[in-house]
């Protein structure tokens, strides 16, 4: 054999095993961002699932204050509702996704804010548990999405770093979309007494 084709055949060999090795950082990345958000979907569902004994604990106290009950019920139900398929995600998905978890947040801080009218609610034991388990999923929540970002902000800068943003244009993949602040958490809210 010649000189030039066995250097020839090293070339094709090392651009192959980097082709391979850098694909397969990709999917290796891209699957760390899908599982992570699988854990935020998780901690939601776990919210998702406190609701209802939440809202019946509080009906046995306050059967007068259906309004709010219902608007908790409606809010989960939408929320529940709404879907995102991991592999294929965009900011706009994710807002929408975050819009319906909103609204099961405030709908939530109202139901809270009507138990502080009944002292005999806040001493039961069932709904301390279940305020409890609440705060430690809203804590989880808050975990996962921010494992989440992390997640994605590595596989993007994966994306975007060069060699491997040509094999990431190769093989189409593409960028995640991150979880964001809420609208006007940017400002402190005023207190004024």
């Amino acid at each position: 054999m010649k000189k030039s084709t066995i250097i020839t055949l090293v070339v094709i060999g090392l651009v192959a095993i980097w082709s391979i090795s850098g694909y397969n950082s990709l999917v290796s990345s891209d699957e760390e961002a899908q599982t992570k958000w699988a854990d935020v979907e998780t901690q939601y569902q776990r919210r998702a699932d406190l609701i209802p004994n939440l809202v019946n604990t509080v009906k046995g106290y306050a059967a007068h204050e259906s309004e709010t009950l219902q608007a908790v019920v409606e809010a989960r139900a939408k929320a529940t509702s709404v879907s995102i398929d991991p592999s294929n995600m965009s900011a706009e998905q994710i807002a929408n996704f975050q819009k319906a978890q909103d609204v099961v947040s405030s709908a939530l801080s109202k139901l809270l804010v009507t138990v502080e009218k009944y002292p005999d609610l806040k001493a039961n034991e069932n709904f301390k548990e279940l305020q409890a388990q609440l705060e430690g999923t809203e804590n989880r929540i808050s975990v996962a999405r921010r494992d989440y970002n992390d997640a994605s902000r590595q596989y993007n800068t994966s994306l975007r770093s060069f060699p491997k943003n040509i094999l990431a244009s190769l093989f189409g993949f593409e960028k995640r979309a991150y979880f964001e602040a809420q609208t006007g958490t940017e400002q402190a809210p005023s207190v004024q007494f």
